[in-house]
């Protein structure tokens, strides 16, 4: 028996129930596929439920405000995600007239969607012959086929991709490609993977020459930045200023103003400059982290106290609306159980 049909038969009695899985909705099946790009099962499940039920069809998302959007997407991370999310429903409501695009061309043609995931909402909600290849399915299959080339590299992707594509022909492609998913998940673990229970176990290349412990070769070249701030917590009476973040990382998200500063004093002065206004510097709060993929904040944070407020400054009611990013919400939150 072929691989694919051990596979398809081992995930029709195994495969995991999901809340975005049994849909065939391609608007569900984005927002799903969107929400797990870099993002782990689990934490997509209870962000996926509420999102659909306040935003349930594109013309939903397309109409409501970003500022509403971003905030049944905080704690997601990878914010860009978002905004691309809203941006692509109006294009869909401008260019396809409400309706979810049906090729591949243009699925993929949608902000924030590249091959692997444009593969997977096609093979998911229309059943096309698309093989979707993420970091699990490139693991079964480098394993599969006994491959040593690096995973980590754009041209191995590219060739496992090919393959696949292959391989998926005359198929379920929703089936084959969630059983890649679903095995890796269960069996063809990162680590110690249980080949003794695997489906594929007759076929795989890896198990028959004793290198399952070995591939696949996954050698990424990351280079992390460190970044120090001091960090403002300032206040005005009883109110915060907070300031909504134009671009860059936490785009259109509201935060705390950080400075890459030596000192309080040098943080006060670069803030007069910015905004007009003078600061008394009140007390050193607490030292933060926070671990991006690429990036590490180190936040030195400090309580100021303006002499005079702008509109910057929110109550906590107002407060409670915006979109903030874990990185200064977790100082929000120690300072409200402080």
């Amino acid at each position: 028996m072929k691989f694919q049909e051990l596979l398809i038969n081992w995930y029709d009695t195994h495969h995991r129930d999901l809340p975005f899985r049994h849909i065939d909705d391609p608007y569900a099946i984005w927002v799903s596929e969107i929400m797990l790009q870099q993002t782990t099962v689990t934490a997509v499940i209870p962000y996926f439920t509420r999102f659909m039920q306040r935003f349930p069809t594109v013309e939903a998302l397309a109409q409501a405000s970003l500022d509403e959007v971003y905030k049944y997407w905080e704690g997601l991370g990878y914010y860009r995600r978002c905004k691309h999310l809203h941006e692509s429903a109006q294009i869909i409501m401008a260019q396809f007239h409400g309706i979810f695009p049906q090729t591949y061309e243009d699925v993929l043609s949608l902000k924030g969607v590249g091959p692997y995931t444009a593969s997977a909402i096609c093979s998911f909600a229309y059943h096309q012959s698309y093989a979707a290849i993420d970091g699990n399915a490139l693991r079964v299959l480098s394993r599969l086929d006994r491959l040593h080339d690096n995973i980590a590299e754009t041209k191995t992707v590219k060739e496992i991709t090919k393959r696949s594509n292959r391989y998926i022909q005359g198929y379920d492609s929703a089936k084959y490609n969630q059983g890649l998913m679903d095995l890796a998940n269960a069996i063809c673990k990162v680590q110690n993977p249980l080949c003794e229970a695997c489906p594929l176990q007759s076929c795989c290349q890896a198990y028959k020459y004793h290198e399952e412990k070995v591939l696949p070769i996954n050698i990424k070249k990351i280079k992390k930045q460190e970044l120090s701030f001091i960090t403002g917590v300032i206040t005005y009476q009883d109110e915060l200023m907070l300031i909504k973040n134009k671009e860059g990382l936490l785009e259109n998200m509201y935060g705390l103003i950080q400075y890459e500063v030596e000192s309080p004093y040098s943080f006060m002065e670069a803030f007069e400059k910015d905004y007009g206004l003078s600061l008394s510097v009140e007390e050193s709060i607490k030292d933060f982290k926070h671990v991006f993929t690429h990036r590490t904040w180190h936040m030195h944070v400090y309580h100021f106290i303006a002499k005079e407020k702008d509109e910057h400054f929110y109550d906590q009611k107002t407060i409670e609306t915006f979109a903030i990013p874990t990185a200064h919400k977790k100082i929000l939150t120690y300072l409200q159980n402080k």
